[in-house]
């Protein structure tokens, strides 16, 4: 009888449990929706400041700000938090050519971040096709040497989650103009990286390697590479060449900062929860969805917090990274801090993939059996928002430090639709207007339950 009595008060204890949580989550999500900031927020990042590329003025006109406005929510801790990042300049607007005997057409070209600038009057060279680094391997330096390598490697249609198709194309990006520039190519030029046919060219960076001389490389529209890659199989190589011009430079490295807001648990102040996105952004557009949605959520977590009267027993931060697109040299600093300062974190997301409709959350590297109980314990809170897809996956760049620093730290990706992502991802429509405020609400609603979710339960 004794046992019968204690598992029916563990069942009924549960379920108050659950119905606490509930109507904590609605009691979030109403906030949110109906009281929400991060779309207005994000209007002004947008709009007012712009294009926030690691060491720029924008940049710290960014740190800045977001410090004050931090401030006026008054959260327990606001402050900066030091860190040295790379500063590359794009320069004048590059200029691109196909050279058909004497006809030039022009093509929407990017120079691909941390890239040198080619000669003061531009490069113009035979252009040779591949579809992948390993056939750089085949062809060898005989048919390479002296010529402009042209990356045409296709996106993967076959992928529904459009992050594994970046993943698999993105290589050419940033590992490809090296690679060309071992073999003796002067320049490379790489098909955008997106599942879209359009006339935008998509930025990112790229990596050089130590030893290997560095050449000139570029982003081209995906229209424009299927006219190239089309006139290169119609007429024999010598008769195609290929000019761009790009004007970019790499200056002294910067100091900047990681921007940082705390609510500071009631109960155990010195374990942690963060929530973040980065501050910085591509210089091509404003930065909308990659990542100035993903810092206005995460600010907009610990706003709701306090908007509802929510004290968390752990301390929970939002955290505006600086230098993740070309560098990580923010999230380096913030994971080496919370050492130093002997900090425990139990769990950190991110949120990185743009505002669009929220879907759910990946757990990285987390044993099955801890996922499984995840989805015991959470799934049905969550279904009514229908953010309830909970699955193993990767985080985020950003937080990806604290994976070494704290092994017992649980790393969680925020994951929206992905569907529209990659059209807009480091392109020029990477703008305000492309942000829907009611998908940007429900995402940031998303992230603030998890979070209250964990700050109650924990993962035990």
């Amino acid at each position: 009888m004794k046992k019968i009595l204690l598992a029916s008060s563990l069942v009924l204890s549960t379920l108050g449990l659950q119905a606490q949580d509930s109507v904590m989550i609605r009691k979030i999500f109403d906030e949110a929706l109906v009281n929400g900031q991060c779309y207005e927020n994000l209007r002004y990042l947008c709009k007012n400041i712009g294009q926030r590329l690691s060491g720029s003025a924008n940049a710290q006109k960014s740190v800045e700000w977001s410090k004050k406005l931090m401030d006026s929510y008054g959260f327990d801790k606001v402050y900066l938090q030091e860190c040295m990042v790379p500063h590359w300049e794009r320069g004048a607007k590059e200029q691109g050519f196909i050279i058909d005997g004497t006809n030039r057409i022009p093509v929407p070209i990017a120079a691909l971040g941390m890239s040198v600038a080619t000669p003061k009057d531009g490069l113009t060279a035979n252009i040779i096709e591949v579809k992948s680094i390993k056939e750089l391997a085949t062809l060898g330096e005989s048919v390479i040497k002296g010529k402009i390598v042209f990356f045409n490697g296709p996106w993967d249609q076959r992928f529904i989650e459009t992050g594994q198709g970046y993943g698999t194309a993105g290589v050419q990006r940033f590992a490809g103009p090296a690679e060309a520039a071992k073999y003796g190519a002067v320049g490379a030029i790489v098909r955008s990286i997106t599942p879209a046919l359009d006339n935008y060219p998509h930025t990112g960076g790229t990596v050089y390697v130590d030893g290997v001389k560095k050449i000139p490389a570029a982003a081209i529209s995906t229209l424009a590479a299927n006219k190239l890659s089309s006139m290169l199989r119609l007429r024999k190589l010598p008769l195609i060449k290929f000019y761009f011009k790009q004007n970019c430079r790499q200056l002294p490295d910067a100091k900047s900062y990681n921007v940082i807001g705390e609510i500071t648990g009631t109960e155990k102040p010195n374990k942690f929860i963060t929530v973040g996105g980065h501050l910085d952004s591509w210089d091509l557009a404003e930065g909308a969805h990659d990542d100035g949605t993903g810092v206005m959520q995460s600010l907009e977590v610990l706003r709701v917090f306090k908007a509802t009267g929510y004290r968390p027993k752990n301390s929970v931060r939002a955290v505006f990274f600086m230098n993740e697109e070309n560098g990580g040299r923010g999230g380096d600093k913030y994971a080496e801090l919370a050492v130093k300062n002997k900090e425990e974190h139990i769990a950190a997301i991110e949120s990185d993939e743009g505002g669009f409709t929220p879907r759910g959350f990946s757990f990285d590297g987390i044993p099955a059996s801890m996922l499984k109980d995840i989805n015991k314990n959470w799934k049905k809170l969550l279904e009514p928002y229908e953010v309830d897809r909970l699955t193993a996956g990767g985080s985020g760049a950003d937080i990806e430090p604290l994976k070494d620093a704290f092994k017992s730290a649980v790393l969680i990706g925020f994951r929206p639709d992905s569907q529209r992502y990659f059209d807009i991802h480091h392109t020029p429509n990477d703008v305000f207007e492309n942000v829907n405020k009611r998908e940007l609400e429900l995402g940031a609603a998303a992230m603030a339950s998890l979070v209250y979710l964990i700050d109650q339960h924990g993962f035990n």
